[in-house]
């Protein structure tokens, strides 16, 4: 099992994020960044970090996202 690939993930380009704890699906592409292997955090944490690292334009509108149906 991969679990070093587990924790958040932002899509920056929609500004969501994904818990990851998982290997059904492991984000990848260019969209999707590893933010944090921290699956637990909050996502009033998740937007400091965010904010913190200059990743999205307006950290404040980062939501949960959906794991897409494969």
């Amino acid at each position: 099992m991969q679990t070093s690939k587990f924790g958040i993930y932002l899509n920056n380009r929609e500004q969501k994020v994904v818990r990851i704890n998982s290997p059904y699906w492991i984000p990848s592409g260019e969209d999707w960044l590893f933010l944090t292997p921290e699956v637990n955090m909050t996502l009033l944490k998740i937007r400091e970090l965010a904010r913190e690292r200059n990743l999205v334009p307006e950290p404040d509108k980062i939501l949960w996202g959906d794991i897409p149906h494969i």
